[in-house]
């Protein structure tokens, strides 16, 4: 029995088309990370941090992930996730559903702590709320830069699909069961 490689190949023009997309959410994601800054220059907490600019990167995150889970589960309902190929970029596309998802929560403990560090009278009270709110943007900005890392390998997994189309695509095509070797002249000798 031949296996049958045709079946197990994404078509050309679906793996382009989810190659843009992966790589447009990857992009923002990526960018978010990049851009979505806390500290100042000097690289120290502001004073009075923005409240409402650090409660628009949770909501911006949110809607980043939103469009992860949506491309997760587009490629969920398709066929071609049951491939060997389309197995591997399901499984990138659920880790970046998970991790995108754990970003806009980070985000918005930075920004309940920016709300009650002006109020904070004690000393301790805002060194703890300043390094909480570090490490909440920081974490957050890590789960962008992870879930763009996973939509990347995601679209790696595609174009090396792709290349592997090229490939059989220069191979001859044989049809029928392969012919049998020619017999030897004069049978078996002892």
């Amino acid at each position: 029995m031949k296996p049958d490689f045709q079946r197990d190949l994404i078509p050309r023009d679906d793996a382009l088309y989810l190659i843009g997309a992966l790589n447009a959410v990857k992009d923002k994601l990526h960018n978010a990370a990049q851009q979505w800054e806390l500290l100042d220059e000097n690289g120290h907490v502001p004073a009075a941090p923005s409240y409402t600019a650090l409660l628009q990167h949770a909501a911006d995150a949110q809607d980043l992930s939103r469009d992860v889970l949506r491309l997760a589960a587009d490629f969920a309902r398709s066929p071609h996730h049951t491939t060997r190929a389309g197995g591997t970029v399901l499984k990138h596309l659920a880790t970046a559903a998970t991790i995108s998802s754990h970003a806009a929560p980070h985000f918005t403990e930075t920004a309940e702590n920016a709300l009650a560090l002006p109020r904070s009278t004690n000393p301790t009270d805002r060194h703890y709320l300043t390094h909480r709110m570090v490490i909440d943007h920081a974490s957050a900005r890590a789960f962008l830069r992870r879930a763009s890392d996973s939509l990347r390998d995601a679209a790696k997994e595609l174009d090396d699909h792709l290349g592997l189309q090229r490939f059989l695509s220069t191979l001859p095509r044989r049809e029928g069961p392969p012919e049998p070797p020619p017999s030897r002249p004069g049978g078996l000798h002892r």
